[in-house]
């Protein structure tokens, strides 16, 4: 190919002006094949790979089209454009066809969820046996991928979007926020900067804005009414390091030599498990504190940590209290949370992760009563807002708390229209996608009413579930069901409950996971998928009932 960029240099004028060099596909090309342009010069190439009777990639009658009598690949004007390109780059006309291929697959994909199974029934290194050694020299169609995506792929798949996925807490996924993200890869911009891409970073500006008025937020996280404000991270693990570390400079800078391993963090037992690795990445102290009989962290609890560790010379510097924890959706008391922390000169961070969502409701907003004390706030668009992964959402109440601690700012990153917000001071990588066109076209598509309708749907059918626990008094409700997730046990040992619950996932028919309690081993059943209806949950249930009956018969 080298060769004969070199020796064609006179077409290049004409490749510049957007005349691309076809192929004549009139002959079908066999190996060692010949490249025939619209010049009538030619180039020998070894285009055609040889390939091995269990290599992947065209196996099936699938790819059998694509494929002359000796196994060779046909060459079109769909995958040679241009001489100045690889023989594989694909022109806009092509990638037209192709992207409505794809459409049409994911939509059957999603058509045909509940043909799937749930639960990957696969064993650890199974996909390695299935893939070459190597990566292809030569190029392959998308016809032998998709064909391949079916064999290899989708078995080793959890379908986290199957009705009958019951497991964890919804990730969540909706075509308005796949058309964004095809289109977010189209654009591909790097907007580390304003003028990287200027309508990067002020939608993302404006689309927090919009999300912290949908949600009832304070006036200091919005950034056209405060100093404060919103972007988008990768994760809420993610969002709770970096304030971590904010918090962890701010204290440093008003406290003029003291040394930082004199700082304490701290968050209730219930807290996920991101606090105590996210203490170790930002080398603090991490005290973990006891919840109530309701697994909420009390005011009257941080107070007598926090009074203790001062009496002993250490300098209480950030709390992270949780609305909706993973256990089983206990949500920490932010009104007395905020004035001990207030007393202290401490940071106050609220993780509502799953919890943040509901809050689109405002018959759920009580839930956050005391959020006006918080000085950051995130939660996961990408479980249970509908738009897809990565879209984790942190709101600060003085972003110059945030950019003063990571600034770095090389002759190379700046330019003259410097904006009041420059994102790459908000996180650790410096570059960042357009991911705030999926909040937009979420918002626009489904308006707020529609996304108000999803969460409503999925609380009445958690409340589905809780009735039909209770009509059978072999089992027995452990928490609170408040929004969409319901912690239920048989009675009896821990050890039969895990049975169950191995039980359940080994039968494969619905997905649920465990968690722990006050020492006792209970089963989780969250409502998680989109296309979830009554019928689902009653399915679910009755799976359960079956198994648990099979279960006691063996006691």
């Amino acid at each position: 190919m080298g060769n004969y960029i070199t020796k064609h240099k006179k077409n290049r004028n004409s490749l510049q002006k957007g005349k691309c060099h076809l192929l004549d596909t009139s002959e079908n090309l066999e190996t060692p094949s010949e490249f025939k342009f619209s010049d009538g010069e030619t180039q020998r190439s070894s285009a055609i790979r040889d390939r091995s009777p269990n290599a992947v990639g065209c196996q099936g009658d699938a790819c059998n089209e694509s494929q002359t009598k000796s196994g060779s690949h046909k060459w079109n004007k769909e995958t040679i454009w241009s001489a100045e390109f690889h023989q594989s780059a694909m022109n806009p006309e092509s990638f037209r066809e192709h992207g409505k291929h794809m459409v049409d697959y994911i939509a059957d994909y999603v058509n045909n969820l509940r043909n799937k199974k749930v639960l990957s029934t696969v064993q650890p290194g199974y996909l390695r046996k299935e893939l070459p050694q190597a990566a292809p020299s030569e190029p392959d169609t998308l016809t032998c991928l998709l064909d391949d995506i079916d064999r290899i792929i989708t078995p080793g798949i959890t379908q986290w979007h199957h009705p009958h996925f019951f497991a964890f807490y919804p990730a969540a996924m909706s075509f308005p926020a796949v058309l964004a993200d095809m289109l977010i890869g189209s654009i591909g911009c790097i907007g580390f900067s304003w003028i990287a891409s200027p309508a990067c970073t002020e939608m993302e500006m404006v689309m927090f804005d919009w999300l912290a008025m949908a949600l009832g937020l304070p006036n200091h996280f919005i950034s056209s009414q405060s100093e404060g404000g919103g972007c988008i991270q990768g994760a809420v693990s993610e969002s709770t390091f970096l304030l971590m570390l904010a918090a962890k400079k701010k204290t440093l800078n008003a406290q003029r030599g003291i040394s930082a391993d004199r700082l304490v963090a701290y968050c209730s037992d219930q807290a996920h498990s991101m606090m105590a690795k996210n203490a170790m990445l930002a080398d603090v102290k991490i005290r973990i504190l006891p919840s109530d009989a309701g697994f909420s962290l009390r005011g009257i609890t941080l107070e007598a940590a926090m009074g203790e560790d001062t009496k002993n010379g250490l300098i209480p510097f950030f709390v992270c209290a949780t609305l909706g924890t993973t256990n089983s959706c206990a949500f920490d008391n932010l009104v007395e949370l905020g004035d001990v922390t207030e007393a202290h000169d401490a940071w106050l961070h609220v993780d509502a992760a799953y919890a943040g969502s509901a809050f689109i409701c405002p018959e759920y907003r009580y839930l956050m009563e005391g959020i006006e004390k918080a000085h950051s706030y995130c939660f996961n668009p990408h479980k249970w807002l509908l738009v897809n992964f990565d879209c984790s959402a942190m709101w600060i109440r003085r972003k110059r708390d945030l950019e003063s601690a990571f600034v770095v700012s090389p002759l190379y990153l700046q330019h003259p229209q410097q904006n009041d917000v420059t994102y790459r001071h908000w996180q650790i990588p410096l570059g960042r996608r357009f991911r705030s066109l999926k909040i937009w076209f979420v918002l626009r598509m489904f308006g707020i009413k529609g996304l108000q309708e999803y969460i409503r749907r999925h609380i009445s059918l958690a409340q589905l579930f809780e009735e039909l626990l209770q009509e059978d008094d072999r089992f027995e409700i452990v928490a609170p069901v408040v929004l969409g997730l319901v912690c239920f046990r048989l009675k009896g040992s821990n050890q039969t409950n895990q049975l169950l619950l191995e039980t359940i996932n080994k039968d494969s028919r619905i997905y649920i996971v465990p968690a722990q309690l006050n020492q006792l081993y209970i089963l989780r059943f969250a409502i998680c998928s989109y296309w979830t209806t009554r019928n689902d949950v009653v399915f679910g249930w009755k799976v359960i009932q079956e198994l648990a009956t099979e279960i006691l018969k063996l006691d």
